[in-house]
Order: C-alpha cells, then sequence, then structure tokens
C-alpha cells in the first residue's frame, strides 16, 4: 500500500485530536481519520463528564480506544485504499461498518479485528459496494447528530450511555443498557427523518432479557 506509514502516523494524529473535543461535538459530530481506511469515529470523545456518566468502567472506556486504534492500524496493512471501514468498539463488542470490495475483504476484515487481544465478539455490518461518498457520509454525520439530540429532550435514560453510529442511512444503537431504556432509544431513533432502519448492538444489564437485532 502507498504511504501506509504516513497514513497511519496522520491517522493517530488525527484520532489524538478527536479524544480532546468537547462534549457538544461528541453528543453531535464525526470525525473523518486519514489513510487507506477512513475511520468516522462518532461521539468517541471520552471527556470528563462522558467518563463519570459512562456505564462501563474506565480502565475499559480507555481500552475500547485501544481496540479501535489497533484495529484501524492492522486494517491499514490488509486492505487497500478502496476500503472504506468504520470500527466501533463498545465494551469490547467491535461493531464493522463501511463498504470494502469483495466478500473476501468483508471476511477478512472480521477476522483481523476479532483476533484482537479482549475483543469478544464482532458484528459484521460491512457492505460489499465501492466507497461512499462524501456527500452520504456527511448525511450519515447529520443523522447521528440528530438521533443524540433527539435522545436529549425526552430525558428517558442518560443519552452517554447510547452510541450512535449512522451508515449509508442505518443507524446502530450501542451501549449497557436496560430493556426498557433500549426500547426507548430504538422508538426515538427511528421517528428521525431520513434514518433507514435501526439496529440494536446493545449488551443488556443484568437481569433486563436480551432482544433480537431489529
Amino acid at each position: 500500500m502507498k504511504n501506509t506509514h504516513a497514513g497511519l502516523q496522520s491517522m493517530r494524529g488525527q484520532w489524538l485530536y478527536t479524544r480532546s473535543l468537547t462534549l457538544a461535538v461528541a453528543l453531535g459530530g464525526a470525525v473523518v481519520l486519514g489513510g487507506c481506511i477512513e475511520a468516522a469515529i462518532i461521539g468517541g470523545a471520552a471527556t470528563g463528564a462522558a467518563m463519570i456518566s459512562d456505564r462501563r468502567p474506565a480502565e475499559v472506556v480507555l481500552g475500547d480506544e485501544r481496540v479501535e486504534i489497533t484495529a484501524y492500524s492492522r486494517l491499514n496493512q490488509r486492505l487497500n485504499e478502496k476500503a472504506h471501514v468504520n470500527v466501533t468498539s463498545y465494551n469490547y463488542t467491535i461493531l464493522l461498518t463501511g463498504e470494502v470490495p469483495d466478500a473476501k475483504a468483508k471476511e477478512e476484515s472480521e477476522k483481523i479485528v476479532a483476533q484482537i487481544e479482549r475483543v469478544k465478539g464482532v458484528v459484521n455490518e460491512i457492505q460489499v459496494a465501492g466507497p461512499s461518498s462524501l456527500q452520504s457520509r456527511g448525511n450519515d454525520t447529520f443523522l447521528t447528530g440528530r438521533v443524540k439530540t433527539a435522545f436529549v429532550g425526552p430525558q428517558k435514560f442518560s443519552p452517554l450511555n447510547v452510541k450512535v453510529v449512522t451508515e449509508a442511512g442505518v443507524v446502530y444503537l450501542l451501549g449497557l443498557v436496560t430493556r426498557k431504556e433500549a426500547d426507548d432509544a430504538t422508538e426515538i431513533a427511528r421517528g428521525i427523518g431520513g434514518v433507514q432502519k435501526v439496529v440494536r448492538v446493545f449488551e443488556y444489564l443484568p437481569g433486563a432479557p436480551a432482544a433480537a437485532a431489529k
């Protein structure tokens, strides 16, 4: 791959910048990182307030960040510039979204991240297609912001406990939640104009019955 090392350095530098963003940006924006795999970390800035409110232990929050960085690095080493893969780690479960040129690349992406230390599961939502346009990615960023903003109004749960990732109009919801919180978040997200579908990637708290992805 051309300029792989330079791309990785750029990606790491951008990631460090992302961690210093304010909570307001975390609740409504996305940052696209450089390198052969364009990485959109949506709502990932771990500010002090977010760390306090997060149901994950602090070491797990930091561990998820390390997993994401490791995943981007390994994917950059193996996939070419035609791939666009986003990695989101939550409580050591990884969500993969984006586009790759063929089924082999999709399968390889999953195997690469599954081998990272502490990863306990991979939800592979990568599509076999050409890279999405900047306009499409901008729309996804906009939808993510709208969903997060909508979570704040009803005050049915803490928005900091639900991570939102949007890809091609499909909203993925992650977090450690109760069944009611999951249902409330799903209902709110489905009511946002432009959202094509809502997919649950939740981990349910003890005593909360599990639900299939919707």
